[in-house]
């Protein structure tokens, strides 16, 4: 889970104090935990101010149809650099990879990162029983194929050029109109 907050600085001692250290059992904790609490600093700003931009179109149109998952987060307006946009890209750049390297005939992948953590903090690899490796085994190929830092999904796709939008018609993922469209570097997997 995410705990955003505003205020001051006395927030993460009470989160600790009051929610964490009451909730999660002792025997959980120690001094390798590590806790994500703000990690960017201070959340002052807020609502529109703090989160501006053009953003709602329908992201499940925009993506799978409604077949795959999706956390929710618009695509539209948002640069390359915010991970709603770019991991998503990056995943499907991954599970295409899976599937073309013959690992699997379907797979999905689930990232989340918290805000000014490079690494993602968790990374899922599900392959609905079709992998012919155990997932597991395949979420290893993945970590050792792909850079999943928040700053290298736009690097390695080549996201920073002004190509979106192209994105406005048919979608961002699996367009049959533009197949081989070099723009579209998701949609041209890596080899395994």
């Amino acid at each position: 889970g995410r705990i955003v907050l505003s205020g001051d600085d006395d927030i993460k001692k009470d989160l600790m104090e009051h929610v964490i250290k009451p909730l999660i059992p002792a025997n959980l904790l120690d001094d390798k935990t590590i806790y994500h609490i703000n990690p960017s600093g201070k959340f002052t700003i807020g609502g529109p101010e703090g989160d501006g931009g053009l953003t709602g179109r329908k992201i499940i149109i925009d993506t799978y149809g409604g077949w795959g998952a999706h956390g929710g987060g618009a695509f539209s307006g948002k640069d390359p650099t915010k991970v709603d946009r770019s991991a998503a890209y990056y995943c499907r750049w991954i599970a295409k990879s899976v599937v073309a390297a013959g690992l699997a005939k379907r797979c999905i992948v689930q990232v989340s990162y918290a805000i000014g953590v490079p690494e993602p903090l968790s990374v899922f690899v599900d392959t609905y029983g079709t992998g012919n490796k155990p997932d597991p085994d395949i979420l290893d190929i993945v970590k050792a194929n792909f850079d999943l830092r928040a700053g290298m999904l736009v690097r390695e796709l080549d996201m920073l050029k002004p190509k979106y939008k192209k994105t406005a018609a048919y979608g961002h993922f699996g367009n049959c109109a533009r197949p081989d469209d070099p723009d579209f570097t998701w949609e041209h997997p890596k080899k395994l």
